[in-house]
């Protein structure tokens, strides 16, 4: 394996991009739904998704260590418990870049958990304190409303919750929602840190899991999910550690007919959760996450400025993500 390129506190790490063609021979040989098989597959209600991201936006910014970061984290645990779901909730004072506490909570959903076969899919809850992309520097200071880059990305896996609440796939399921996942350093702040501060939770729970030696066939990270015309590249990190898994979600979003959103081609490196994971639990994991190579750090051009509000969010992307991940867990065995 090449070495791994260094973090860049959370920025895409810029790789070759290399468009794969798929000939029309090869997706004239791509099955059909009902050709591939007749495992009975939830349809994933975009709707409900969408109403999921507008309730945790209502809450305002979820910050740690303010109301509405306690208002949002008893919204989840009250959700999930009504979807069925064994609910775990891991406190931890952890530290920022700057020395600052906070008191996050990782929210943990488990579905057959005495099912030893497991896939694990995580997102994170909690919002930038910092907008520090955005284009008028007054607003640098100000929190965002997240809805993309985390609200967005948990209403998928509540939706998927509810579905699985319904109807149980053949394996355990787990759904983790990391705090504290982005208070890193901002770009105003020029003074030597000795960590990025990006992913607190995830690190957390990685060394600390809910479960003493847990462990899960695979794992998917959600980040930022929701955007119009967002388009998932093959991030670095999950191609290194988890090709199979990259292999198998790409091969479901075409089966399911959202391929245009799962672009065949190669991102970037980033530092996100599924690294923290990777590294304390050893579970190959891949990253499903908005790339956008037009804009100087391929992300959406509103990502951790005021704009990341309610007018970024897309049913359309949302169905695409859902429907594509049902389809990958109730083909499990």
């Amino acid at each position: 394996m090449p070495q791994i390129i260094s973090f860049m506190y959370r920025y895409l790490i810029p790789i070759l991009i290399t468009i794969v063609t798929v000939s029309a021979c090869g997706q004239a040989n791509k099955p059909s739904l009902k050709e591939e098989s007749k495992v009975n597959i939830p349809a994933f209600n975009p709707d409900s998704a969408y109403i999921y991201t507008a309730e945790q936006v209502a809450f305002g910014p979820r910050v740690p260590n303010t109301q509405a970061h306690v208002d949002c984290g008893n919204y989840f645990v009250s959700k999930l418990k009504s979807f069925g779901a064994t609910v775990y909730e891991q406190n931890a004072n952890l530290k920022t870049y700057d020395g600052i506490e906070l008191k996050a909570k990782n929210i943990i959903a488990s579905f057959q958990p005495e099912n030893k076969n497991r896939a694990l899919l995580f997102a994170h809850w909690d919002t930038r304190p910092f907008s520090d992309r955005d284009p008028n520097p007054e607003n640098y200071r100000k929190p965002i409303d997240g809805a993309n880059d985390g609200a967005g990305s948990c209403a998928v896996l509540l939706e998927l919750a509810r579905q699985i609440g319904t109807q149980q796939p053949a394996i355990g399921i787990d759904l983790i929602l990391f705090d504290a996942e982005d208070w890193g350093a901002p770009t105003f702040d020029e003074k030597n840190h000795p960590f990025s501060g990006y992913c607190l939770g995830s690190d957390f729970w990685g060394q600390n899991p809910h479960i003493r030696n847990y462990t899960a066939r695979y794992g998917i990270l959600l980040d930022m999910v929701s955007a119009p015309g967002a388009r998932f590249y093959k991030e670095y990190y999950s191609k290194q550690t988890a090709p199979g898994i990259i292999k198998k979600v790409w091969e479901a979003a075409q089966i399911c007919g959202y391929g245009q959103f799962f672009v065949d081609a190669d991102g970037g490196g980033v530092e996100d959760d599924h690294t923290h994971v990777m590294k304390h639990r050893k579970i190959p994991c891949i990253d499903i996450i908005h790339y956008d190579p037009a804009t100087d750090h391929n992300f959406g051009a509103y990502w951790h400025t005021q704009n990341d509000n309610m007018d970024n969010i897309s049913r359309e992307t949302l169905k695409a993500v859902g429907q594509t991940l049902l389809y990958v867990i109730y083909h499990e065995k």
